[in-house]
């Protein structure tokens, strides 16, 4: 019989995807700067949470996915001074005791506990408070801990395995976000049809495939500026039957020959064969491509960008944390290449509110030195065009219009 263990696979589940989002990005982000400060991370735990503080210090020290410099993460699991101090003193302390010997201020503090109310968890949580560390806990949906902790992730149960299953799924992705945050690679994630090439509905001849002119160059600025170029696209014609395995390979091969002739690099493609009806979560705008792309090569998502000619281009590359350029009714993607590079070099805030009347408003000689030199990780203003000064159709970042 099956059906007790399909029950518990969903019972686990669905409590793993309740877990507040948001509770580990801010655990991450407390890592983040003690790690680019110099400073440790501190794990423990009884039992179970004592191997799952072990496995997830391990993961600092040695690696996650990237491999990269190790980051300080130790346990207070060890024998020895567990079973000292729990000898000499009492076990209530054989975390507090550690802490004193170890924790510094700007350190941090990752604390397991299924109940919230380990006592030697609570007293070392406390006693790393006090010395300026800051407190990230692993919980129930219970206990004391949560209410020490700066930081407080809670698995929405009492139920010690869901518990214990739900930070532990909580914790890897919290280490994925700080090891992409502190060595991932800078992308630049690309459409494919009307991005990089004329779009042939269903293409299934390679010999009607090319790439833009201008793209084998603008891709070799990338490469050489230390980007990775991962192209995504959505090719449903293979799930209906318009063409082959095969045929899309040879098409895909083309394309990263073409890039590779101006001396660039495709490090990646990525596609969709499903038709839009079968609901998968690999079709733009969601993320599945995305998400593969970033675990396969090591990527940042937050520095990196999405170009693509698209609602769902656009939507997918906000989706996984991207800046973005919509590429269309004048704007190339030479023209995202040289907004990207150019976001590297200049960090001036445009205004958020207001933009397209201020920038009409300004005279014209006044709004070509501002657009000139105004740029911000976020968003960027081409030149408005002499054919269109004022029809929105490029548009970047948070959604503002902008003119090619």
């Amino acid at each position: 019989m099956t059906d007790p263990i399909s029950s518990e696979l969903s019972e686990s589940a669905g409590v793993i995807s309740r877990i507040d989002p948001s509770s580990v990005r801010a655990a991450a982000d407390v890592l983040i700067e003690a790690f680019r400060r110099g400073n440790q991370a501190i794990f423990m735990g009884n039992g179970g949470s004592s191997a799952d503080a072990q496995h997830i210090a391990a993961e600092f020290s040695g690696r996650y996915l990237i491999d990269r410099p190790a980051l300080p993460g130790v346990c207070l699991s060890n024998i020895a001074p567990v079973t000292a101090i729990g000898n000499d003193y009492s076990y209530d302390l054989v975390f507090k005791r550690q802490i004193e010997a170890f924790c510094r201020e700007g350190d941090v503090a990752v604390c397991y506990s299924t109940s919230g109310n380990s006592k030697n968890v609570v007293l070392a949580a406390e006693e790393a408070k006090a010395r300026g560390a800051k407190v990230i806990s692993f919980t129930g949906d219970c206990g004391r801990l949560k209410e020490v902790a700066d930081v407080a992730v809670v698995i929405p149960t009492r139920s010690t395995p869901r518990v214990q299953e739900g930070y532990l799924c909580a914790s890897h992705i919290m280490c994925g976000i700080v090891e992409s945050a502190l060595f991932g690679s800078r992308a630049v994630f690309v459409d494919r049809d009307d991005t990089l090439a004329p779009n042939v509905p269903y293409c299934s001849d390679p010999a009607l495939f090319d790439l833009y002119g201008d793209v084998p160059e603008a891709i070799a600025r990338l490469t050489a500026a230390g980007y990775k170029v991962i192209v995504v696209t959505n090719q449903s014609g293979l799930g209906r039957g318009y063409f082959t395995m095969g045929t899309l390979d040879a098409i895909h091969s083309k394309m990263v020959s073409q890039a590779e002739s101006a001396g660039g690099r495709i490090d990646g493609v990525y596609f969709c064969p499903h038709r839009p009806d079968e609901g998968c979560g690999c079709r733009k705008p969601r993320i599945g491509m995305g998400l593969r792309a970033v675990r396969d090569h090591g990527v940042n998502p937050y520095r990196s960008f999405m170009v693509g000619d698209s609602d769902a281009d656009m939507e997918f590359g906000r989706r996984l944390g991207c800046s973005v350029f919509r590429v269309g009714g004048g704007a190339t993607f030479t023209d995202a290449v040289d907004f990207i590079l150019g976001a590297r070099r200049r960090r001036v805030l445009l205004p958020r509110v207001g933009f397209c009347q201020l920038i009409n408003g300004l005279p014209s000689d006044v709004r070509r030195l501002w657009i000139s030199q105004a740029a911000t990780r976020r968003s960027f203003p081409p030149e408005p065009s002499k054919e269109c000064p004022r029809r929105p159709s490029a548009v970047l970042g948070t959604g503002f219009p902008f003119w090619p």
